[in-house]
């Protein structure tokens, strides 16, 4: 649990969600409104990060792995839009420029990329961080209730809470599960559009080594072709695309992605059952690989957005009193500039009821 050292007076706000765009949407409200606000963050799992969540293996003998999202990629337009936010966090040594060799790499013309050297949950951290909220793991929302002024907002376990407002940055799917009002709130237009929001679906494997183990390849991250259907899509080397190679005498980790087309067709099967999978190909696209010390495989059933909410307006606001809203790379498009966009949307919502 993440914390702010003194909990601020004013509107009580609940962002669901320690993602990307719950980081963005905490750090801005908390910015623009100071001690009007009162934010807390919910998340349902272990860790902040959501889909930029980085694994720190059992051994720290062995590098960390980046799990989702591997690196940014700001186009010439967003680079100048967003720059003051890509200012701090190059600044904060959060990102820095993406220097190594990369394989198969379909470059937007103009476009810049960036690394975490810290690992892709370092990002969303430093926004948390920023915001001074009181963030909360591991308590996941099952439903919201009106209750007058505010809302009553239930989960799997504990007691449930009130707050003036709330914000809803998890996948799409996720907030049409909920129960309590939400049915009563939702107009027929907006459950239409919600329903017509898709993702794409992966599997994620990360191999982690001893020190001194050699993955026998010289590229720091290739891809594959996603239409093709191999298995794999896309490898990286983590030491390398940090540029971290051989940091703290740590070994190295090796991360692999699935094409959408084999996450699709195995979305209903368990880790355990694809895990061998996927490291049949990889044996045979990387014949010299060490045997690894620990392997870590995930399911990404929310990878990336696919169909958007239609028009893509940043957020959707399902109740005005209390404030409901929910937002994220649904609203836009699945990637950082993305979520900055939905999350500045967002603050446009506060700007009219605070």
């Amino acid at each position: 649990m993440m914390s702010s050292s003194s909990p601020a007076a004013g509107r009580r706000v609940l962002v669901v969600g320690a993602g990307l765009t719950g980081s963005l949407c905490a750090c801005l409200l908390r910015r623009k409104f100071q001690d009007k606000v009162h934010i807390v963050v919910w998340d349902k799992a272990r860790g902040a990060g959501g889909r930029m969540s980085t694994f720190r293996p059992p051994d720290p003998s062995s590098h960390s792995a980046d799990l989702g999202a591997q690196y940014i990629s700001a186009t010439r337009e967003y680079a100048r839009s967003h720059h003051s936010f890509y200012s701090e966090l190059l600044a904060a040594g959060v990102l820095r420029p993406l220097d190594c060799a990369v394989e198969g790499l379909r470059r937007k013309d103009g476009s810049t990329d960036y690394v975490a050297p810290l690992g892709m949950s370092s990002v969303v951290k430093h926004f948390l961080r920023e915001s001074g909220a009181d963030v909360f793991l591991e308590h996941h929302v099952t439903g919201l209730s009106r209750r007058g002024a505010s809302w009553e907002v239930h989960r799997k376990r504990g007691a449930s809470r009130h707050f003036d407002s709330v914000l809803l940055t998890v996948p799409v799917p996720q907030i049409l599960e909920l129960q309590g009002d939400l049915e009563d709130v939702l107009s027929v237009r907006q459950r239409a559009l919600l329903s017509g929001v898709s993702y794409s679906s992966r599997f994620a494997l990360a191999l982690f080594f001893a020190p001194g183990a050699d993955i026998g390849v010289p590229w720091a991250v290739r891809y594959y072709n996603d239409d093709d259907p191999r298995v794999v899509c896309y490898a990286a080397v983590e030491p390398r695309k940090h540029a971290t190679d051989g940091a703290a005498g740590r070994g190295p980790s090796l991360v692999v992605h699935t094409g959408a087309p084999f996450g699709l067709r195995h979305l209903e099967r368990d880790v355990e059952e694809v895990q061998p999978l996927i490291l049949r190909e990889l044996r045979q696209l990387l014949p010299a690989l060490p045997q690894p010390i620990s392997i870590k495989c995930h399911k990404w059933r929310y990878s990336q957005v696919l169909s958007a909410v239609a028009g893509c307006p940043g957020h959707m606001t399902l109740s005005e009193h209390p404030l409901l809203v929910c937002a994220g790379d649904a609203f836009t498009h699945s990637n950082f500039d993305g979520c900055l966009v939905s999350a500045l949307s967002v603050l446009g919502v506060f700007q009219d009821v605070m």
